[in-house]
This record gives C-alpha cells, sequence and structure tokens, in this order.
C-alpha cells in the first residue's frame, strides 16, 4: 500500500534540557496532527540572558501521515 507523508518544522521549548524541549512539541503537536510517524532533531540551542541559560530549544522535522 502506498501513503503520503506531510513534513512540518516544529521547535520545541523547555528550561531544563534539550530532550524535554523536543518531547513538548511532539507532545503539543499530537493533539492536533494524527497518524505522526518520524521527528528528526536537526538543530539545538539555547536562549541565553544575562549570560545564563534559560531555555532549551529543539527544532526539528515531524512528518505525518495523509489520510484517505
Amino acid at each position: 500500500m502506498e501513503s503520503v507523508y506531510k513534513v512540518i518544522e516544529l521547535v520545541g521549548t523547555s528550561v531544563n534540557s534539550w530532550e524535554e524541549a523536543a518531547k513538548n512539541a511532539v507532545e503539543t503537536a499530537s493533539k492536533s496532527l494524527k497518524n505522526m510517524r518520524i521527528a528528526e532533531v536537526g538543530k539545538l540551542d539555547l536562549k541565553v540572558e544575562d549570560g545564563k541559560v534559560t531555555a532549551y530549544r529543539a527544532r526539528m522535522s515531524l512528518s505525518f501521515k495523509y489520510e484517505s
């Protein structure tokens, strides 16, 4: 059976870790997207304020299957 997938870009944030930032993005997206398949983290960065890390950010590509 042939399938079609859409790929979108997400950025998740967390004050604790990059892992939590990625998890937050996927869990939030799952509230409105169905049939999610693969999330690939492409970039990690930090938000810095006054010389201190205030947030972790994970940028990822997320694919989901189109329903017929």
